[in-house]
């Protein structure tokens, strides 16, 4: 296994160029905040980003917590990528790395500022320092779980080949609690509405009756009790009632909707 470090500084787009240094140098894997990624997917590890404060990121970032790096180390070994990208602030910091997560020396440090120009560090620099943007290199739907609850961007990467433009890549743009203007909360009871809204709404509802809100790191289940119009497709309109009510939390509150359970409780004629 081929071991590559990146250095930057906090800011300057090792994130964002991680995924082209990866593919100009055919490396397969890449170690970034706390997370293994693989085949432009989240393998293992909890992201630096989703934590509260600095302090807590830093140490998720350089895998201090012995349980967490055995998990992300077990599953290295398990993919056994024939390289990995490992991201860092210093070079320090990505031997630290190697060192928790039982990697081979780092065979060849690359810096940022030999990958891009001085004009696109103080471009990422801004972005950070002004709007509190953060990248991580893989799609939006990959990471879902781990910022249930936080709005995120998908970022489209295009590559220009024989004179046109085709999607080479998607990474994702997070605002992490600690980087951006605090923390922001939604009362289950803001989800409830919003839950009768799109029952209401919904083909074949007659009455919400009770609505429950389940919410953890991972996302929310919602279970709701229901009386349906008897007369209609009743396995139709419940399946549209999940769909509907899934579509308007995500929607309005950037939560991953884990589950939407429906218990029909009863039926009313139309007549």
């Amino acid at each position: 296994m081929k071991i590559y470090g990146l250095v930057g500084k906090s800011g300057t787009g090792k994130s964002y160029q991680s995924m082209n240094v990866c593919r100009d140098r055919k490396i397969e894997g890449i170690i970034d905040d706390g997370l293994f990624i693989y085949d432009n997917a989240v393998q293992a590890g909890h992201s630096a980003k989703r934590d509260e404060n600095k302090m807590t990121a830093i140490k998720t970032a350089i895998f201090y917590d012995k349980q967490k790096r055995a998990e992300v180390a077990d599953k290295i070994k398990k993919v056994s990528p024939a390289s990995i990208l490992v991201l860092g602030t210093s070079k320090e910091m990505i031997y630290k790395i190697c060192r928790h997560l039982e990697l081979p020396e780092v065979s060849e440090m690359i810096h940022i500022e030999d990958i891009v120009d001085e004009d696109a560090i103080t471009t990422a620099l801004r972005q950070r320092r002004e709007k509190g943007k953060h990248v991580i290199p893989v799609p939006t739907f990959e990471i879902k779980r781990q910022f249930s609850g936080y709005f995120m961007t998908p970022l489209k990467v295009f590559r220009r080949k024989n004179n046109k433009l085709f999607q080479s890549g998607e990474k994702s743009v997070v605002r992490p609690t600690y980087s951006y203007l605090g923390e922001f909360v939604i009362a289950d009871r803001a989800v409830v509405d919003i839950v009768e809204y799109a029952a209401m709404i919904s083909e074949g509802v007659y009455e919400v009756i009770k609505c429950n809100i389940k919410s953890g790191e991972e996302g929310v289940v919602i279970t709701m009790v229901v009386v349906l119009e008897y007369g209609r497709g009743l396995w139709e309109n419940i399946e549209q009632l999940q769909r509907k009510v899934a579509e308007e939390v995500e929607r309005i509150t950037a939560f991953n909707i884990i589950s939407v359970n429906v218990v029909v409780k009863g039926l009313k004629p139309l007549y």
